[in-house]
Order: structure tokens, then sequence, then C-alpha cells
């Protein structure tokens, strides 16, 4: 067995929700952003084809690394092992946090 992390990354895009399996989840340089890379698939032996899972394949085929808005983030999970990544419709139960991000040095007292 591998000693490779893999995280399980959910996160908001374009009014879905997408999960999403990494070996490099960090927060990025650029403020307010996590960084995702080495992007990676389920490897399937047998025929059958799940058209979610290709249609992610399809989305990050030459995507190097990812920047994801921190406000966008659902859960980060370091799991055992990789399951299937997956683009689903927003659950009514799970709505995006409204505001702003903070930036350290606003006094908000002064205002």
């Amino acid at each position: 067995m591998s000693n490779e992390e893999i995280f399980k990354v959910i996160f908001h895009n374009q009014g879905k929700v997408y999960e999403l399996f990494a070996r490099e989840v960090y927060q990025s340089d650029m403020y307010g952003f996590v960084t995702i890379e080495e992007i990676t698939f389920s490897e399937r032996d047998s025929v059958v084809v799940d058209p979610g899972e290709e249609k992610l394949k399809t989305e990050f085929d030459s995507v190097k690394r990812c920047y994801i808005p921190m406000h966008s983030i659902i859960r980060i999970d370091e799991v055992e092992k990789q399951g299937v990544s997956k683009i689903s419709d927003i659950d009514s139960k799970v709505m995006q946090f409204p505001g702003t991000v903070y930036t350290p040095g606003n006094d908000v007292d002064k205002v």
C-alpha cells in the first residue's frame, strides 16, 4: 500500500458541488485561495465508465494547479483511499457562506 496522502476536496463551483481527489492541497500564495495539485481520478479495471467522472477528467485534463477561493470550500478530508470524483447539484440545505473575507489589519471598530 502506498504511503501517499490523498485529500478529498469538496467545493462550490458555478452552482454545482464538485468533489475531487488530490495529492497536494495547501494555502495559496494568492490571498484567499486554496491550491489543489495532482488531481487524481480512480483507475477502473472494469469496462463500465462513469460519465460524471469522465466529464471531470476532461475538464481538469490539462490543469497543472487549481486555485479555489476559500469561501467556496465546503470541506477538505484526508482519506485512506481514493473514491470517485463527481459533480452534483447543490442541495438546498448547503449554502455558500455570504460575506467578505477578513483581512488582517482592518480596524472594524473605527467605522
